[in-house]
């Protein structure tokens, strides 16, 4: 047995804590990198203008001009160290032009030469720079001593004059500016914690109380489980935007592969199939659909939380397979009602023979017995040779028959013919034919006696069938919905839509052909066309023969 672990993770709040601490501890960094670069950039702005000032004081202190820095004796290192203790610089030298120290408040670096070339190479100007000087790093900032001119000598440079103050590290401002920090971060962090469970438990009222990882898992959860089902499920909302379609709705409403978030306009659903998914057509329980030629059973139901309306879920089923077999069924009812109305009308035939027997007119019986096979004759002959496919020519006895019995007659038209035709181009036009046929002798009994006519006619590949009768006709307001969805005039069905005309449409449009309703004088004409295939060269050969 296979044992699944799973790893491990930290509540939300304790997940928010610690990336909460990350960005503070990773900002506060930032923060403190950028404080001591600009404390350090301050210090070389504020400190370098003072040393420059001190510099150029001690250049022009009366005693360093008198002479010559090499001849000044003792003079000169009193004067810096002067300078030093009343400024509080930490440096603070007297060089020749050569830039050899002569006086320093630091007798280490007296008799060495200043590490600074620009001292030499640009003579009579006032620089500042950092300089490492005796082995610590000083900001300095050098004049030029210049000679008195009272002397009456031409004034020229003697040598130069330098103060600094010592320059602190990067780590030394960090740890300068540390308690600082330190109370900034400690309030920052107090801040981000306490931030930080506020928005876990705002999040977790908002996801009830429920985990990420757990959330993570019910989403799986759920996406296996509409994976699995083979009945499609859409979901709306109140926008009618897609939240939810598994694969198989994808798969029946011919949706493009990933339509989660588009709306019903986007994706081009219309009519009675929008109609359906909203629930505008108020339809109660399971309401049938016709989409890409499948016949759809659609149950819509409205989702509700807390009193507030948030969409709606749609199951869909593929209810072509049965349609089908509905069709098959129709077939062998058919047979059934014509073996019925056969057996009715044969056992009418036989009382009238029994009684014209016991009345003893014997030659009556002979010329009523004659009647009936030469008016049965002339019928299935006249039928069979002009409608030659025997499932329909069959199919057409059958439907006489039945309507007789309804006080309706069915007739053929005299223009009518029909090839024998491939099995499935016969079944096809059959049960166009018999559907046409029901509909008519339906609506012409409401004003019995009535009549139904059928014409067949065949061109070639091409099949039309139109059907007439005397009912009460179509409404022109109504002529292009017959065909949707199954649609129904017959309010004796107590409300039942049947999916009689949306099945002849959608056999039609397989065939390459279509169905429609054209205007007449009296009653409803239908009209359908489709392509069809011609019988096998034997089975033309077996029939002519028969």
């Amino acid at each position: 047995m296979r044992i699944v672990r799973r790893r491990l993770r930290l509540p939300l709040a304790q997940q928010l804590v610690a990336v909460q601490l990350i960005v503070i501890a990773a900002v506060l960094l930032a923060v403190s990198a950028v404080s001591v670069e600009i404390t350090r950039l301050g210090f070389e702005r504020d400190e370098g203008r003072r040393v420059l000032t001190l510099a150029e004081n001690l250049a022009g202190n009366p005693v360093v001009r008198t002479r010559e820095p090499g001849a000044a004796g003792s003079v000169l290192p009193a004067v810096v160290t002067q300078l030093q203790t009343v400024t509080g610089v930490d440096l603070a030298m007297i060089a020749d032009n050569s830039g050899t120290i002569v006086a320093s408040t630091d007798t280490t670096v007296v008799g060495d030469r200043v590490p600074w070339p620009e001292l030499v190479a640009s003579p009579g100007r006032s620089h500042s720079a950092t300089v490492t000087v005796g082995g610590t790093t000083y900001l300095l900032a050098a004049a030029p001593i210049l000679s008195n001119p009272d002397s009456g000598q031409p004034v020229r440079q003697l040598g130069v004059a330098l103060v600094g103050r010592r320059s602190a590290t990067r780590w030394e401002s960090l740890v300068s500016a540390a308690p600082t920090l330190l109370t900034y971060l400690g309030a920052a962090m107090l801040i981000g914690v306490v931030a930080s469970l506020l928005l876990a438990r705002w999040i977790k009222r908002g996801t009830l109380g429920m985990e990420p990882a757990e959330i993570a898992a019910l989403a799986e959860q759920r996406e296996a489980i509409f994976a699995g089902i083979a009945e499609g499920i859409v979901a709306l909302d109140t926008q009618n935007r897609i939240t939810l379609a598994n694969p198989p709705a994808i798969s029946l409403l011919s949706l493009p592969a990933d339509p989660v978030g588009s709306t019903l306009d986007e994706l081009a659903v219309r009519g009675r199939l929008r109609d359906v998914l909203t629930g505008v057509d108020g339809a109660d329980g399971d309401a049938v659909v016709i989409r890409s030629g499948r016949v759809l059973v659609l149950n819509r139901m409205p989702v509700d939380h807390n009193g507030r309306h948030i969409g709606s879920v749609t199951t869909l089923r593929d209810r072509t397979p049965l349609a089908e077999l509905e069709r098959e069924l129709g077939a062998f009812q058919g047979t059934t009602d014509l073996l019925r109305a056969q057996a009715h009308e044969f056992a009418n035939q036989l009382h009238t023979i029994a009684g014209l027997i016991q009345i003893g007119d014997y030659d009556e019986v002979v010329e009523y017995v004659q009647t009936l096979v030469a008016s049965r004759a002339a019928l299935d002959l006249s039928l069979t040779q002009r409608i030659r496919d025997s499932s329909v020519a069959a199919l057409l006895v059958a439907k006489a028959a039945q309507a007789a019995e309804r006080r309706v007659e069915l007739r053929v038209g005299p223009a009518s013919a029909l090839e024998p035709l491939d099995p499935q181009s016969s079944f096809d036009v059959a049960t166009v034919v018999g559907n046409l046929v029901q509909n008519g002798v339906d609506a012409a009994m409401t004003d019995a006696p009535g009549w139904v006519e059928v014409e067949i006619r065949q061109t070639a590949d091409v099949v039309e069938i139109v059907v007439r009768d005397s009912g009460p006709g179509v409404a022109s307001s109504i002529a292009s919905e017959v065909f949707e969805h199954g649609f129904t005039t017959k309010a004796a069905r107590g409300g039942e839509r049947g999916i009689g005309l949306a099945l002849i449409r959608r056999i039609c449009r397989t065939r390459g052909g279509d169905v429609e309703v054209r205007s007449a004088a009296a009653g409803a004409e239908f009209a359908a066309w489709m392509t069809v295939r011609p019988a096998p060269v034997h089975e033309v050969e077996a029939v002519a023969g028969a």
